[in-house]
C-alpha cells in the first residue's frame, strides 16, 4: 500500500484510472491510462476505456437533485455514497477488461459528479457566497485499490478567486500544444467549453471558457416532447430534418450568458428547468414541430461557439477539434461549419483522439499533476488570481 505521495511522484511511468460523470448525467466514464512524466513532458497511452450508463432511476434522481431545490442533506449523503459505490464498480470492471490487478494501479483521479455550481456570488444569510459541490465519496476506491485517490478538484480554485471551471483546458495544453500551429478544442458534453491554443503559447497564454449549452437543452427537450421515450437525438438525425424556427431563434439570441466576457463558466444552474420551460412554451405557442425545435436548439449550440469566437477573439482558429457526445450530432457540426467557413471543423476521432474517453483521461492527468506537486489549472480559463494544485488526495 502507498502511504506517501513522494516515491510515487518520482516514479517515471505510472498506471492510473480516470473517472468522470458529466452534466448530461448519462453514466460513468472510466479510463485506464499509462502516464510517463508530467507537465509538458507528459506522455500518455490509453490502455482501456468503458462507459457504464446509469439506470433510469439513478439518472432521474441525479437530474432532480442537480436542480438545486430538491432533496436534503440525507439524500445528498445517500447519493454521494451510491455514486462512490458505482465509481468503484466502474473501476473494477475497467481493470477486468484490461486484465490488470487492483494492486497494479498507482493512483486514481475522480471528478465525481457536480451537483451544483455557483461561480458568481449570491446573497445567503447576509453574506455573499460562491461555491461548487461535487459528490461521489472516494473512500471505497482508496480502500479497495490501496492507492492515492485524487478528487474534489474544483474547490481550491474557488479559494484563489477562480470559478473552478473549466479544468480540462490544462490537460489540452499539456497534450496538444503545438509550436507551429494554432488550434481550438471544443468539448460538447452537457455544456460546451472551448480551449484556444495559439502556437508556441505557454499555459499563461491559454484562453478557455464555457461557450454555453452542449447537449443539455437538446436532451431535455427531446425527453419532454417524446414523454421520455427518447433521451437524446442520435447523431442529430431528427434535428437534421428540421428547419429554423424564428420565434425560438429570437429567444436564444437574447441569451444573457453569451454576452458575458470570459473568463466565464455555466451549467445547469443557468440552463435549468425554468430556462427549458420557456423553450417549451415558445414551441407550444407557435406550434413548432419537434424537428424544428431540435434544429433551432442545435443552431443555438453552434451559434454560442461561433459568436464567442467572434465577440471574444484571441485569434481565429484555422482548425476546431470537437469532442464529447455533441461531436456525434451532425446538425451541430454542419451548422458550426456554416457559421465558421474559414475554420476546418473536425471531430476528435478525425484528429486521432478518443472523444468518449477524453474527459476521464483528463482527470487522470490532473491527478498526476497533483501527485507530482505541480499546479494543474489554467488561470486564464478559471479566472483564479494564481495557479494552484487542485485536488484532495486520500490514501
Amino acid at each position: 500500500m502507498h502511504n506517501t505521495v513522494y516515491p510515487l511522484s518520482e516514479k517515471k511511468t505510472k498506471l492510473a484510472i480516470g473517472l468522470m460523470s458529466g452534466t448530461s448525467c448519462d453514466g460513468i466514464d472510466a479510463a485506464l491510462v499509462q502516464i510517463t512524466g508530467h507537465y509538458t513532458s507528459t506522455e500518455i497511452q490509453e490502455k482501456a476505456f468503458i462507459s457504464i450508463p446509469y439506470t433510469k432511476e439513478v439518472r432521474d434522481k441525479l437530474l432532480m437533485l442537480t436542480k438545486g431545490d430538491n432533496g436534503g442533506s440525507k439524500e445528498l449523503l445517500q447519493m454521494s455514497f451510491l455514486l462512490g459505490s458505482l465509481f468503484l464498480d466502474a473501476a473494477k470492471r475497467l481493470c477486468e477488461k484490461a486484465n490488470v490487478q487492483p494492486q497494479d494501479i498507482d493512483f486514481i483521479g475522480s471528478h465525481g459528479h457536480t451537483m451544483f455550481h455557483i461561480p458568481y456570488a449570491e446573497p445567503y444569510l447576509g453574506y455573499q457566497i460562491r461555491g461548487t459541490l461535487q459528490i461521489g465519496d472516494v473512500s471505497a476506491l482508496a480502500s479497495y485499490f490501496g492507492c492515492p485517490v485524487v478528487s474534489d478538484f474544483r474547490v481550491r480554485d474557488f479559494a484563489e478567486g477562480g470559478m473552478g471551471a473549466p479544468l480540462v483546458p490544462y490537460t489540452e495544453f499539456i497534450l496538444f500544444s503545438d509550436e507551429n500551429n494554432d488550434a481550438a478544442y471544443q468539448n460538447l458534453g452537457g455544456m460546451g467549453n472551448i480551449t484556444l491554443l495559439r502556437k508556441g503559447a505557454n499555459e499563461n497564454e491559454v484562453t478557455a471558457f464555457d461557450t454555453g449549452p452542449g447537449n443539455v437543452l437538446l436532451d431535455a427537450l427531446i425527453s419532454h416532447f417524446t414523454d421520455g421515450k427518447l433521451q437524446y437525438d442520435k447523431d442529430g438525425q431528427l434535428a437534421m430534418k428540421g428547419k429554423m424556427a424564428p420565434s425560438l431563434q429570437a429567444f436564444y439570441l437574447e441569451d444573457e450568458y453569451l454576452k458575458k466576457v470570459p473568463p466565464k463558466t455555466t451549467g445547469r444552474e443557468y440552463y435549468n428547468e425554468k430556462y427549458i420551460k420557456k423553450i417549451i412554451d415558445i414551441a407550444q405557442e407557435n406550434n413548432l414541430s419537434l424537428e424544428d425545435v431540435l434544429y433551432t436548439t442545435a443552431w443555438f449550440t453552434a451559434y454560442s461557439i461561433a459568436s464567442a469566437l467572434e465577440n471574444f477573439p484571441t485569434f481565429k482558429p484555422k482548425r476546431i477539434v470537437v469532442a464529447g457526445g455533441g461531436s456525434h450530432n451532425k446538425a451541430i457540426l454542419t451548422i458550426l461549419q456554416e457559421l465558421l467557413p474559414q475554420s476546418q471543423i473536425i471531430t476528435a476521432e478525425e484528429a486521432g483522439i478518443n472523444s468518449d474517453s477524453k474527459e476521464a483521461v483528463a482527470f487522470a492527468l490532473l491527478a498526476n499533476e497533483a501527485i507530482c506537486g505541480h499546479t494543474n489549472c489554467v488561470t486564464g480559463a478559471t479566472g483564479a488570481k494564481k495557479p494552484s494544485i487542485l485536488g484532495k488526495i486520500q490514501f
